[in-house]
């Protein structure tokens, strides 16, 4: 399993208990693991919401989520997600509505609002930023604010 890709302890763990290894060997070997360097949960959280958030351009709430999946510890999880710059994460998340914003030409503003905010949702993102960033960027484009929905309440 670690020749293919990184892994959490708590996933080597799991393969081992479902190989029908007893947990006192289990344990032994993951601890042994552990002392060199093999298993590195710290390092597979920090690299696994870089590498998430500029490739699928997910937000600090679904990169955690697919941390703690992962079997990643609580507060392993909070300082890797909080180690994402809150400008970085408005910024992907500006990119990404201007990616999807063309695919929702000629659509009604109402309609195109609730998609790329819906879009942005999936990945993630507080409702009221998905909100503030798709009004703009329609808005930009030349739409009428007054044909938007009521903004969701602030965080």
């Amino acid at each position: 399993m670690l020749a293919t890709s990184p892994r959490t302890r708590a996933q080597l763990a799991d393969a081992l208990r479902r190989k029908n290894v007893p947990d006192d060997v289990a344990e032994n070997v993951l601890v042994r693991f552990d002392d060199v360097g093999l298993i590195d949960d710290e390092a597979f959280a920090q690299a696994w919401v870089q590498s998430r958030h500029r490739g699928r351009g997910l937000a600090k709430r679904a990169l955690a989520a697919e941390l703690r999946h992962r079997g990643v510890a609580e507060e392993t999880v909070n300082e890797a997600v909080e180690s994402l710059d809150p400008a970085q994460e408005e910024q992907t998340a500006r990119a990404l509505v201007a990616r999807k914003l063309p695919s929702t030409a000629g659509l009604d503003p109402t309609k195109r609002m609730r998609r790329l905010v819906g879009m942005l949702a999936r990945k993630g993102y507080s409702p009221a930023l998905a909100y503030r960033i798709t009004k703009e960027a329609l808005t930009n484009e030349g739409a009428p604010p007054e044909t938007f929905p009521d903004p969701p309440p602030p965080d």
